[in-house]
């Protein structure tokens, strides 16, 4: 009989053998049992799906407020408010849903065919940040908590390229934020911060609704705290500078509107208007055509994406649901569109899980959609890139 010892240690050895893939910075007679790479060129690591805490598609953890030392070429950044809501409350909880809904994004190893690239192995440091801690009884301060979190975030050295020149104030080059709301609400402390650490930005916005209007027209303002919503929030931005001149667009809009006076005011904020139902006579080309020549391919680019730019029928889950808007593939194919863009960081937005469908569509389509924008700033490569190109392009 072969004593229990010597067996288990040769089954241990054969499993190991044929797994073949050991990461070679782990050590131990059992590592072999739980962390293996995939083979191939994806480099991910092959450990159950269902393991370990949910960070964005299974990238590394780090408490990045905590740790100001942490490096990165990319952060993923929670923002868990939703009390600047109209209608359906809930995306405090989006964070999170993102998060699981992203698991296995890089089940089979990352790579993006379209886009020939692999967000999860290049050039970039990619972590998940978690959250920024947001009160839920004070809005005014809960921005300033978001405003502040962000700011810390974006205007650390980033891994790659720190001594080198970019885009933003005092020629920094500054690593890029990917923040999953919250609703929409949260996109003005983020612009304040970005406005901080750029200037005023290009801004390319995915909704149904125009959030352009003024407070008085959106629910009425019965305070200066209830002006500030997921309406409001572009007015307050482009009444506080933070958006650069007549370079900003709304795509997918299909909104009812209190008058055709909205669609004045939206003007003289500083945005002009790709309507949802375009798609059928210009197609997914003409959408990229019309957001491409809009903002310009050498400036800062900030996007902001809300969930319910896409049909119910692929996003029910979501804080003020519109029907007739685009389906994920006609979404996730305009967005490939943008890949020269020079996008410094983003957002998701309006992700509100409770009304999800028991087989997440919404959780797993905002964390697709997000997967994509990784996958640009992975290929655009690192900001320092973006000096150097408009360096050349003026030669």
């Amino acid at each position: 009989m072969i004593p229990l010892t010597l067996f288990a240690l040769g089954w241990v050895g054969s499993v190991a053998a044929h797994a073949g893939h050991e990461q070679k910075t782990l050590s131990g007679p059992h590592q072999g049992l739980w962390y293996n790479t995939l083979p191939g060129d994806g480099g991910t690591q092959a450990d159950s799906v269902f393991s370990g805490i949910s960070t964005f598609g299974r990238l590394p953890y780090q408490p990045c407020l905590k740790t100001p030392d942490v490096k990165y070429d990319i952060a993923f950044l929670g923002a868990p408010f939703d009390t600047g809501t109209s209608y359906r409350p809930g995306a405090r909880f989006g964070p999170s849903g993102i998060r699981q809904g992203s698991r296995r994004l890089n089940l089979y190893g990352g790579y993006n065919v379209p886009l020939k690239t692999n967000p999860f192995n290049s050039w970039a440091t990619v972590l998940d940040c978690g959250d920024i801690p947001v009160t839920s009884y004070d809005n005014t301060f809960a921005l300033h908590q978001i405003e502040e979190g962000h700011f810390n975030i974006l205007t650390r050295s980033p891994a790659t390229d720190a001594d080198k020149r970019g885009p933003a104030i005092k020629g920094k080059t500054l690593p890029r934020v990917i923040t999953l709301g919250g609703d929409h609400t949260i996109t003005l402390p983020l612009l304040r911060s970005i406005n901080r650490a750029y200037g005023p930005v290009s801004v390319i916005h995915f909704d149904s609704h125009l959030d352009t209007w003024r407070p008085k027209v959106f629910g009425g303002s019965p305070s200066e705290v209830a002006s500030i919503n997921h309406g409001t929030y572009f007015y307050h931005a482009a009444m506080e500078g933070l958006l650069a001149n007549d370079t900003n667009i709304h795509a997918g809009i299909r909104t009812t509107l209190s008058g055709p006076s909205d669609y004045d005011n939206d003007g003289y904020c500083g945005f002009e208007i790709v309507e949802a139902r375009e798609i059928d006579k210009i197609g997914t080309d003409g959408i990229i055509k019309r957001i491409v020549d809009r903002v310009g391919t050498t400036r800062p680019v900030y996007l902001s994406i809300d969930i319910d730019t896409l049909d119910p029928a692929f996003a029910p889950a979501t804080g003020t649901p519109e029907t007739g808007g685009w389906s994920t593939r006609e979404l996730r194919t305009i967005l490939r569109g943008l890949e020269e863009l020079n996008l410094i960081a983003a957002d998701i937005v309006e992700v509100a899980p409770a009304y999800d469908t028991n087989a997440e569509h919404t959780t797993m389509a905002a964390a697709d959609v997000l997967y994509e924008v990784m996958s640009i700033m992975v290929k655009k490569g690192p900001l320092s890139k973006m000096i150097s190109e408009q360096e050349s392009s003026e030669l």
